[in-house]
């Protein structure tokens, strides 16, 4: 299938399919729709409720004996494709002072020579240029990778259905192709999955907002909110295993 990098409205860049006319990331703007969809409304969310006090943990610094609280938290992102939100959650981890545990699961990974025509480090004004982006995609599959000190990744290269993690995960970020190209991705199978892989009150957040994906939701048993979208659209979704 032919692939074209094209930049969007925000000036970040992303992959197109013609033959699908879809995009890795929306048109209206890739690092917008990241931050909006699963940072603030994913992340962001999650660290500031009360949910994520059951993932803090002590750590003792060394360096002035004293006993400080971090939260460690596990992040399942369905669609790895070209690590934009996986590259942003390593630059909040940090800000944030978090411990992230980061699953990519992608059937089909991106190519290197693709990767390196994505401009999210320049976009982004990361210091260290696109070093910590590429590291994100040369490190090895299905291995655990320290790629900072407050980031881990861990990268799966297979199919979501294959997905049979049980209470493993705080967030999901549910980032595949659209229901109109691939419905098959967004069916109670699916969410039945990630259902079970989430952790009680963890969190799924993702770009869509139709009707069918929000029943097939609730169907399995998750609490669903409607929330406004990032530019563009005019909703998206955020589900919660109560």
């Amino acid at each position: 299938m032919k692939r074209e990098i094209v930049i969007t409205a925000d000036g970040s860049s992303t992959i197109h399919l013609p033959e699908w006319d879809e995009q890795y990331h929306s048109k209206h703007g890739a690092i917008q729709e990241a931050y909006h969809v699963f940072i603030k409304h994913g992340l962001h969310y999650f660290c500031n409720s009360e949910q994520s006090e059951e993932s803090q943990r002590k750590i003792i610094d060394v360096t002035s004996s004293s006993v400080e609280k971090y939260r460690n938290i596990s992040i399942l992102e369905i669609g790895f494709g070209t690590g934009l939100n996986a590259f942003i959650t390593l630059l909040e981890a940090k800000k944030l002072k978090i411990f992230v545990d980061y699953f990519g699961v992608e059937a089909y990974p991106v190519l290197m020579d693709e990767i390196n025509q994505l401009n999210y480090s320049e976009e982004l004004n990361v210091e260290d240029k696109s070093s910590l982006f590429n590291k994100l995609h040369e490190v090895s599959w299905e291995e655990f990778h320290k790629v900072t000190s407050y980031f881990s990744l861990a990268k799966q290269k297979r199919f979501f259905s294959e997905i049979k993690e049980e209470n493993c995960y705080n967030i999901i970020y549910f980032d595949a192709f659209g229901a109109r190209v691939q419905p098959e991705l967004w069916t109670e199978s699916i969410f039945q999955k990630m259902y079970s892989a989430l952790k009680i009150k963890g969190i799924l957040v993702t770009y869509s907002a139709k009707g069918s994906v929000r029943r097939a939701m609730e169907t399995v048993g998750f609490k669903v909110e409607r929330l406004p979208g990032p530019p563009g659209k005019r909703e998206m979704l955020r589900a919660t295993k109560s």
